[in-house]
């Protein structure tokens, strides 16, 4: 276990149903089973991350197996890597734990943890997924020590990139999903006059080297009320207006690309 305390940085040691470390600080586990690592003054506001309403939407999207593609992939490439090895992999951003819970199937040798600001999400992860150890806590401070982890994976989640280089193994991996130039622009062309394409993320990992890059394309037939699931998901979701959601509720289905970039990174 390569647990810290968010507050003081110690290790943090279980015992019984709780975490403490040297300067006295407790955490305690919930009866789900996850823990949360997210003290107060670090939330930044009352209920971080996404609402109740766009996990569940997000969860019924994801069980529908819409991206599947992408979840097997992201399992393929870790476990290309990992595979041999007693490996901790930690998933920044997990949501309610789909892409976490196929890490943890394609590496049955390793230690998988799934971390997100939002404990709504942690707690609906936690109930369904026992493979996986879910901590509720901010990816700007991530509560590993240093140099602790094999690999971590960051599909859109926000993060701290210093953080990143501290608690990854040298020799260990990033792996990022990104969108691609024409995800989801069917939906944009529902919101916006003009349809900007996806820029690519020309981001450099200081202490990394990139090792490998792959685009994973493919067309998705859905029904009115998956997309709706999905457009909640978007960022660009509060654009839409009324009628959109009227419009798409009420279609029989509804066509849209999935366009990913998926960035393998190895630390120096």
């Amino acid at each position: 276990m390569s647990l810290i305390c968010p507050l003081c940085h110690q290790p943090l040691l279980p015992q019984a149903n709780s975490f403490h470390c040297d300067a006295g600080h407790q955490f305690d586990q919930a009866k789900e089973g996850y823990v949360n690592l997210l003290p107060v003054q670090h939330k930044g506001s009352k209920e971080p991350g996404d609402s109740a309403e766009m996990l569940q939407a997000r969860r019924a999207f994801l069980d529908a197996g819409h991206y599947q593609p992408l979840r097997d992939s992201v399992a393929q490439i870790l476990a290309e890597k990992l595979a041999a090895q007693p490996a901790q992999v930690l998933d920044i951003g997990c949501g309610e734990g789909y892409y976490t819970a196929a890490m943890a199937a394609a590496l049955p040798q390793a230690q998988l943890f799934g971390l997100d600001v939002a404990k709504a999400a942690i707690r609906m992860a936690a109930k369904r997924y026992h493979a996986v150890k879910f901590y509720v806590a901010s990816s700007q401070r991530l509560p590993f020590a240093d140099a602790s982890l094999d690999a971590v994976v960051r599909i859109y989640a926000p993060c701290n990139e210093k953080e990143l280089s501290r608690v990854i193994k040298p020799g260990g991996f990033l792996l990022t999903v990104t969108p691609a130039a024409h995800h989801l622009q069917q939906f944009k062309a529902l919101i916006y006059r003009e349809v900007q394409l996806h820029a690519a993320e020309e981001k450099v990992y200081s202490g990394f080297k990139q090792i490998d890059q792959q685009n994973l394309h493919y067309s998705m037939t859905l029904s009115g009320a998956a997309a709706v699931s999905l457009l909640q998901m978007t960022p660009f979701a509060w654009r839409a207006r009324e009628e959109v959601w009227q419009n798409l509720a009420a279609s029989s289905e509804f066509s849209c690309d999935a366009d990913f970039t998926l960035t393998l990174w190895q630390r120096d």
